[in-house]
């Protein structure tokens, strides 16, 4: 039972991990209406803060439209001004209260957008606020025949809900008043930083875990070699129980699989879906937690019986006295994530959630050989490029973006992923990645570290040095391309495959390690016991 458990668990977990792939804090792009003169602003959120009576009340977001003046970026700058209603409410005709250099508020339809902007300019409006007929956003562009573009005035567009209740404090003669701005992200969030180092030090982790097992596995082969015992009949078994090497059939049939399950998700994606999701999170999560804390726990002298004296259990069958001790708090921390994943601090579970169960899984599963890799990273590579970018042309929209924003589920997004709030943004969020942008490389990282470890390389010789540093380089180039992109999802294996494999497949060539590396990927060991002759 302990042999195929983890194997059920890491063949589940492994097919949910490559199924995502985008980095950074996710932003609907901006360039689906076309550009030109008097129509080329770029599509801004607004934050709309609002008074009633005089009283600081709720802050709304909206959208900038493609035309009008552009709005102040800092709130200092940004005037409190008066809200007023439209009459008619669609302003497609002058107004009939006189206004002063009030916003006006209006609704969508019967008119263009730009007609309704240069009617509430000509009557003295400093910006027209435009109620949607839905609760989500929508881009007003210009209509392609439309010649008076000259508006001198910002037009910004409300949800439905907010509008409405613009409306309603409006028409019970209560004083509504604004400020409009759309402040300017950073640069750089420092969120970025931590998300990086996050990424870099759980493939790290997780490589030195593996090399130190499997080194553990070869000096237990090589003593039953040198012994000579009955055991040799049994050396295939020795050291590899819990692990689980694939091959180039298995590496396919993974991102073929993850293809499925990623259209799957998309069509299914709702509210009942996400907590079937969350179930298979704790599940991963638990199994993952309970791993490394008891190998952490294992390396201490206080802790060794423990770790050693075994019980059987039904369903469950051997476990030892540490993992049953170590369990229920395992249990308790999932659930507790579980119950609490909407609140602002839970992202802290989520992430520790997650690093144990990618730990725990480049810890048993395993890349024999760079072939391995190389088909492995390669599918992958064009998943990731497929279903971020070639997808739109089916589905009208990226689906790896959706189903990493949860765009259909009314929640913040999966829970696979890693993710830390973006501190330093006005408009809040989080920086993003996903567990396959972690999993897939360090899994060609991992393998390095061992292969310098059984054939005894030092830091400077071996390939875990370089393929750990063109991981760290490939996701470095990833948000910067985030960042240039103006937060769009990238994803992120485009950048990470051909630095982390290149390096790789490079530094084996120049050499002349590849054919091992391709092949065996390990040392050949000989029998002690076998004499080689002298060649006459």
């Amino acid at each position: 039972m302990d042999f195929q458990k983890p194997i059920c668990v890491v063949g589940l977990l492994l097919v949910l991990s490559v199924t995502f792939g985008s980095a950074g804090d996710i932003v609907h792009p901006d360039d689906v209406a076309p550009k030109r003169p008097g129509c080329d602003n770029n599509f801004v959120l607004v934050k709309i803060p609002t008074w009633i009576n005089g009283v600081e009340d709720i802050e709304y977001v909206g959208v900038g439209a493609r035309f009008g003046v552009t709005l102040e970026s800092k709130e200092k700058h940004a005037n409190h001004t008066r809200v007023v209603l439209a009459d008619p409410p669609d302003c497609c005709s002058t107004p009939k209260n006189n206004l002063t250099g009030e916003v006006i508020l209006v609704h969508r339809g019967n008119c263009s957008f730009t007609d309704k902007a240069n009617i509430a300019e000509s009557a003295n409006a400093t910006a027209i606020l435009i109620i949607n007929n839905r609760t989500e956003l929508f881009k007003m562009v210009c209509e392609n025949n439309e010649t008076d573009l000259d508006i001198g005035i910002p037009a910004v567009m409300l949800p439905q809900d907010a509008g409405m209740t613009l409306e309603n404090y409006l028409k019970s003669n209560t004083t509504v008043s604004v400020q409009l701005y759309s402040p300017l992200r950073p640069l750089v969030d420092i969120a970025e930083v931590f998300l990086w180092l996050m990424a870099v030090g759980t493939i790290l982790c997780a490589s030195y875990w593996s090399a130190w097992s499997a080194r553990e596995a070869a000096i237990e082969q090589d003593k039953l070699l040198k012994d000579g015992s009955d055991e040799i009949l049994n050396l295939e078994g020795v050291g590899s129980s819990g692990f689980v090497d694939i091959n180039t059939t298995a590496a396919i049939l993974f991102v073929v699989i993850a293809s499925c399950f990623l259209v799957m998700l998309y069509k299914l994606m709702s509210t009942w879906f996400i907590e079937v999701l969350v179930v298979l999170f704790c599940i991963g999560g638990v199994e993952g937690l309970q791993t490394c804390l008891v190998a952490l726990f294992s390396c201490f002298r206080w802790f060794e019986h423990a770790g050693q004296s075994f019980v059987k259990v039904p369903i469950f069958g051997a476990l030892s006295y540490l993992t049953l001790a170590i369990s229920p708090f395992c249990i308790a921390f999932a659930v507790v994530w579980a119950a609490h994943r909407r609140h602002s601090f839970a992202w802290i579970g989520q992430d520790i959630l997650g690093i144990a169960l990618i730990i725990t899984v480049l810890q048993i599963v395993r890349v024999p050989n760079l072939k391995v890799g190389t088909v492995l990273l390669g599918c992958a590579f064009l998943y990731d490029i497929f279903w971020v970018f070639v997808s739109k042309w089916w589905f009208h929209e990226s689906v790896m973006i959706v189903v990493a924003r949860g765009d259909k589920s009314g929640e913040d997004g999966i829970p696979m992923l890693l993710k830390i709030p973006r501190m330093f943004d006005p408009w809040g969020g989080f920086s993003i990645i996903g567990f396959g942008d972690i999993i897939l490389p360090g899994l060609l990282v991992a393998f390095s570290l061992r292969y310098d470890w059984l054939t005894k390389k030092n830091l400077r010789s071996g390939y875990f040095i370089w393929a750990m540093t063109a991981y760290g380089l490939g996701l470095l180039i990833t948000y910067v391309a985030l960042n240039l992109m103006d937060g769009r999802g990238q994803p992120a294996l485009l950048y990470i495959v051909p630095f982390t494999l290149g390096t790789f497949l490079t530094l084996g060539k120049k050499r002349g390690d590849l054919q091992i590396l391709w092949t065996r990927g390990e040392p050949e060991r000989l029998c002690p016991h076998i004499q080689l002759q002298p060649s006459q």
